[in-house]
């Protein structure tokens, strides 16, 4: 009887230790393969993939006003993504940053909108901790459903964005509207006290800037030095024996969100306290999302996500760009966005996993 073989399939195998070079590599290979795919697609649609690769990529650092901009944006993300961080390493999946971003937003803005003869400069920093707190009270819904209920946190979170982006219309379209706004969903222009200071004269660039780098060295602290971050990496990695530890799963539940949606809430209160100077519709910028792409790129490392929010905040002044020099069209971003954080997770599967191809087995003949 003739030898024959039976049909194999390749599994994943975890490495016993994920080589750091490999580590610092998978974020510039996924880069490149989402480069090669998005110009790709930018050919099949007919746009010159040189002109939107300079328009997006390379146009927002090579002059000071392009530049500053960029470190505008980067703010709100680096905040988002350092506290979302801190949950994912717990493996507690906070996917509702935007609602938190929104309530920060709201509770931030009730200080200059209920009291709009204010002065003195407590305003805005009152209006940030307004915000944080705004966004800590938003998060722990999801963790008292969590941890009470058992309900799923990224279903509960992410549903809890939309609740928050219709609480936003409704203030705007009702008791918070500009009744001298000509009829635009937004609230009144803030008093001078209310706003951020600038930290670059000559840009737009606020504090917020430097409150996001503080709490980065912050992150680091507590997640690389902290017994207490030390208990939440444990518990991420190993649930069982961080159980049998005595560490506390609903502790750890409670704890992330809360510093996620902390974080979120200040990104929302430096939002309306800074660029905007008012409450908008357009409050739901998507900053809470993309924090997730930033979070993962940089590899959930407090210092990998300085430099992937520098990155992602070029890609949407670089996107704006191109959408004017290349007639690209905004949802050709966002694709870009998802494209890169699909190549980053199968790069990094690969460093933390092998492929092992089992032998085939044979028949011996009769």
């Amino acid at each position: 009887m003739r030898a024959s073989s039976i049909p194999f399939i390749p599994t994943l195998v975890r490495r016993e230790s994920a080589s750091l070079a490999a580590m610092l590599l998978a974020p510039v290979v996924a880069l490149a393969v989402a480069i090669i795919l998005n110009l790709g697609l930018y050919m099949l649609m007919g746009r010159d993939p040189v002109a939107v690769v300079y328009a997006m990529l390379l146009e927002p650092f090579l002059s000071w006003a392009s530049f500053s901009e960029v470190l505008l944006k980067a703010s709100p993300l680096l905040l988002i993504a350092q506290g979302l961080a801190i949950g994912f390493r717990a493996k507690v999946f906070n996917i509702g940053a935007e609602g938190q971003f929104i309530l920060g937003a709201i509770f931030a803005s009730a200080i200059p909108i209920w009291f709009p003869q204010a002065t003195g400069q407590w305003i805005w920093p009152a209006m940030l901790l307004s915000g944080a707190v705004g966004g800590a009270l938003w998060a722990s819904l999801t963790a008292f459903w969590r941890v009470r209920l058992n309900a799923n946190e990224i279903l509960v979170s992410l549903m809890l964005s939309l609740v928050a982006a219709q609480l936003l219309y409704y203030l705007l379209l009702g008791p918070w509207k500009d009744p001298n706004g000509f009829n635009f969903p937004q609230s009144v222009m803030f008093q001078y006290d209310a706003m951020v200071p600038i930290l670059i004269p000559g840009t737009r660039v606020n504090v917020s800037l430097l409150l996001a780098l503080v709490l980065s060295v912050v992150a680091w602290v507590f997640m690389q030095r902290s017994f207490m971050g030390y208990k939440l990496q444990v518990g991420g990695l190993a649930p069982r024996a961080a159980g049998y530890a005595g560490f506390n799963e609903g502790w750890a539940i409670w704890l992330s969100l809360l510093i996620g949606g902390f974080a979120a809430g200040l990104a929302g209160a430096a939002e309306v306290a800074g660029p905007l100077g008012q409450l908008q519709r357009s409050i739901p910028t998507g900053y809470g999302y993309a924090a997730i792409i930033v979070a993962y790129l940089g590899g959930l490392h407090p210092i990998g996500i300085v430099v992937s929010a520098l990155f992602m905040a070029a890609l949407y002044i670089g996107g704006d760009n191109a959408m004017v020099s290349a007639n690209l069209p905004i949802a050709a971003v966002r694709v870009f966005q998802g494209s890169l954080l699909l190549a980053y997770l199968i790069a990094i599967a690969f460093v933390r996993y092998r492929l092992e191809w089992p032998h085939a087995a044979h028949r011996s003949p009769s």
